[in-house]
């Protein structure tokens, strides 16, 4: 018979391992999805990409200039959705034309940074 230390010890170590392996559903912080099951966006690469192609016509943090409309407090999966429908060049708006010629080349990965930063764009 095992010592009663050694014992707790190895039903401790056994719900660790498979309390861990059962209960998949709780994200991480390293998880790559979001809740939805989308891929999770970095801001700062978000704010990077912003700034080198959409700043020029939507403005400072999203907030909007000109025909160009403000796109910042969206929730992640309308910009996700919107972004990924110019990119399949679909036209949904006034602008379409040149939207869908600036998402076209954009990733998945870019499109989930992009929407990442314009969530919670402030300035």
């Amino acid at each position: 018979m095992l010592p009663k230390s050694l014992g707790v010890l190895t039903i401790l170590l056994l719900l660790s391992y498979f309390g861990s392996a059962v209960g998949g559903d709780t994200p991480t912080k390293d998880d790559d999805s979001t809740e939805e099951g989308m891929l999770a966006g970095n801001f700062e690469a978000g704010e990077e990409r912003y700034k080198k192609s959409c700043i020029n016509c939507h403005g400072t943090a999203g907030k909007g200039a000109a025909s160009y409309p403000k796109i910042s407090g969206q929730e992640i999966s309308y910009t996700t959705e919107k972004l990924e429908t110019y990119r399949d060049g679909i036209k949904i708006g006034p602008n379409s034309s040149l939207m869908i010629m600036m998402a076209k080349p954009l990733t998945d990965e870019e499109i989930a940074n992009l929407a990442a930063y314009l969530k919670d764009a402030t300035n």
